[in-house]
């Protein structure tokens, strides 16, 4: 069985900060999972940007289904998490699951990606105070008024954290938190299994 890594997210996820941390550790051989409030169907959505309009617009996107639900979810089974931006995060943090998840791997200095509005549910955990982290723009002021640094990078790396800013820095931000992987000794068990030949 290969390590796991869990993706906390839900309903109003950004489909491609989802979808592609999600098949992209697969693909390295992760056994991952889908940490919702609840077990059952996800709706994601789409967010572009639309000539004339000051801000993005929403579209659904994929559904998905959630695999184990956040209250019972032993942070220790876990080697890593990622946390997906679009609205999910904005409700999310505001539950005592998903925050006591965050803190178990600030706490033991384990590997965490959050994209897009992901580090809204790390601000409200109470993780971010003289961190520097990547965020969507506009939502700088909510790091800053944690005690974080905003930069304005799609791979931004402090420590055990990987952030950016939203999907179309997609690739960036995982090859990025590959590497703190990497460097923390996490790997999938195929990779342990050859190490040991």
């Amino acid at each position: 069985m290969a390590r796991k890594i869990l993706i906390i997210t839900g309903d109003a996820a950004e489909t491609l900060e989802v979808l592609y941390p999600y098949e992209r550790l697969k693909e390295e051989g992760f056994e991952v999972h889908i940490g919702a409030p609840e077990v059952r169907k996800l709706q994601f959505v789409v967010h572009d940007f639309v000539d004339g309009f000051d801000t993005y617009t929403e579209k659904l996107g994929h559904a998905w289904p959630a695999d184990v639900a956040l209250a019972d979810v032993d942070p220790a089974d876990y080697a890593a998490i990622v946390i997906p931006g679009g609205r999910a995060p904005e409700y999310l943090r505001n539950n005592e699951d998903a925050k006591r998840i965050v803190r178990h791997f600030f706490e033991t200095d384990a590997p965490v990606a959050a994209t897009c509005h992901g580090p809204l549910l790390l601000a409200a955990a109470g993780v971010l105070g003289g961190r520097t982290s990547s965020i969507y723009p506009e939502l700088a002021i909510d790091l800053e008024v944690v005690g974080a640094a905003f930069e304005n990078g799609g791979g931004v790396v402090d420590g055990n954290l990987v952030t950016s800013r939203a999907w179309p820095d997609n690739g960036t931000w995982m090859k990025a938190f590959l590497g703190v992987l990497a460097e923390a000794g996490v790997r999938a068990e195929d990779e342990l299994a050859a190490a040991s030949v």
